[in-house]
């Protein structure tokens, strides 16, 4: 049996989602606008799109001839093609599990990495959406096994048994909506906007509740006609933002009625808190919180699962009854979590769940050696710069733009360089 005793390079595989930019991934790295759009990068082990492995010292963590398959002439000189090989990383860890993640991560996880680290660049707003937690995972996937519903199709809502709390870095201005404002807020905020919908939502944010507004507004038998959704829009466009109780808001409003002009989903944003992340912020988002990611470029980590419900805003499949089941109803401040600094070099952002914590690295001194304390299965990105990995059995060179999985059995990572890294793991 293979023995995963060496840090393996990785190719991510590139996501062509219609919300996806061409510029913002690409560019982090200095190359020029792809001839795809590449709204994310996966470096997982997920089966249904798991990272390579690859040989090459100079290949970047994704493939060239997909992004640029009739422009490669434009690249960088220093820029070249990887030498791919059939590995993926889902392939290396089913080699030897317990060497690849830890004999506890292993046995605890049935042999999976239990993350997915992503690359994400929103151009469009993504789809109104909410995750399960492991419970609902696991019994939705059962429910839609026995349905005979292919995991290919695209009526599916559960991908897989896993659930799916996450957390967003930012590496540029990023800005989300994420969790139900308090019924006053919202109040507040569609206040005198005085269209019949929305005088329909007082009412039943009064009565129902936000669970009850929520519902009325996005149920197939009660959710507002095209006009309905574009008088709440006129009126965001038409309130004055010095008067406006959230200008925001009807900002938000007007962004996401220019791209889903007849989706109710627009109108449901005014019950969401608004977030903005600056470079170097994170927004974690629990099973069941609603939200949507609006704009901008960040590192993305979550359990490894790819099981999303969606409300609207999307030309995906929706599933609203199915989410209203599990969303989480009551209001909730957004979730943003500080990162702690373990060491000079080092700060980690200990999310509350068992899944994955990241580590942000800044590596200042070439001639210093770097001590990451996470141990178990790793997986580091470069971000800018270059660096000198180091490990009981192994050494290797990471320039900007690479990506390594370091196995569990490697034992302690040191590192130096100059620049800026990411590095997934398991608390």
């Amino acid at each position: 049996m293979q023995k995963a005793s060496a840090m393996e390079r990785l190719q991510g595989r590139i996501r062509d989602y219609a919300w996806g930019s061409r510029v913002a991934i690409p560019g982090l790295f200095g190359l020029p606008r792809a001839d795809k759009r590449v709204a994310e990068v996966w470096f997982g082990a997920h089966p249904d799109d798991p990272a390579r492995v690859i040989n090459d010292p100079h290949g970047m963590l994704f493939d060239l001839q997909e992004l640029y398959p009739e422009s490669a002439g434009v690249l960088p000189l220093h820029v070249r093609q990887a030498e791919k090989t059939e590995e993926t990383l889902r392939d290396f860890i089913a080699a030897n599990p317990a060497e690849a993640l830890g004999e506890l991560v292993a046995q605890r996880q049935g042999n999976e990495l239990p993350y997915l680290l992503k690359l994400i660049a929103p151009r469009e707003p993504l789809s109104l959406q909410v995750h399960p937690t492991l419970k609902q995972a696991e019994e939705g996937f059962a429910a839609e096994e026995a349905a005979g519903i292919p995991r290919t199709s695209p009526e599916r809502n559960y991908k897989d048994r896993n659930h799916k709390p996450e957390l967003a870095y930012a590496l540029s201005h990023f800005e989300a909506l994420a969790g139900f404002r308090t019924v006053r807020r919202i109040l507040e905020v569609i206040g005198g906007l005085d269209t019949p919908l929305t005088d329909s939502l007082v009412r039943r944010l009064n009565s129902d509740g936000v669970r009850g507004a929520f519902r009325f507004l996005l149920s197939e038998g009660t959710r507002p006609d095209a006009e309905a959704v574009r008088e709440v829009v006129e009126a965001c466009k038409a309130r004055d933002p010095e008067e406006s109780p959230s200008a925001r808001a009807d900002h938000t409003v007007v962004i996401l009625g220019k791209k889903h002009p007849d989706n109710p989903g627009v109108v449901a944003s005014l019950f969401l808190n608004p977030v903005t992340l600056y470079p170097g912020e994170a927004l974690f988002i629990p099973c069941g919180t609603v939200h949507a990611y609006l704009s901008g470029t960040a590192v993305e980590i979550m359990a490894s699962s790819d099981n999303v419900l969606r409300a609207g805003l999307t030309q995906k499949h929706v599933d609203v009854s199915e989410l209203l089941k599990i969303v989480r109803a009551e209001a909730a401040p957004p979730v943003r979590i500080a990162p702690e600094k373990v060491s000079r070099a080092v700060s980690t952002f200990y999310a509350p769940v068992d899944d994955f914590e990241l580590s942000v690295i800044r590596l200042r001194d070439a001639t210093q050696w770097v001590r990451v304390r996470t141990l178990g299965p790793r997986t580091v990105i470069c971000l800018e710069g270059a660096a000198q990995l180091h490990t009981k059995d192994d050494e290797l060179h990471i320039n900007a733009g690479q990506a390594v999985f370091v196995p569990a059995s490697e034992g302690r990572l040191t590192m130096r360089g100059f620049g800026q890294l990411v590095l997934a793991g398991v608390p």
